[in-house]
């Protein structure tokens, strides 16, 4: 492993490691629908980011759940922010047409 993939692991780590923090803290704060689906969405990328470090480091196997053939975890947590976000900004658009119709 060279240095650019060290320093790549490293700031992906440390910067999801704060966003993740500073979600937690939000949520302990907050008990809106549409903030708790976006810290779901930032706590997921994180886990998704451990998750493709930990497979690429050789520490875990891809197969850790499989159905058929196709392994679930590469496949359902590169998505699961986005299906967070979506979900987070389509309560705040519903919320927002709302209250203004």
């Amino acid at each position: 492993m060279d240095s650019g993939q060290v320093i790549y692991i490293l700031s992906r780590l440390g910067l999801g490691a704060v966003a993740a923090f500073f979600a937690i803290m939000l949520w302990a704060r907050t008990r809106d629908v549409a903030w708790m689906l976006m810290v779901l969405g930032i706590i997921a990328a994180y886990v998704e980011t451990v998750y493709g470090i930990v497979s690429v480091l050789g520490i875990i196997g891809g197969d850790i759940l499989v159905i058929g053939y196709v392994p679930l975890l590469p496949i359902v947590l590169p998505n699961l922010p986005m299906v967070f976000f979506i979900a987070a900004f389509a309560v705040m658009v519903v919320r927002k047409y709302r209250t203004s119709v």
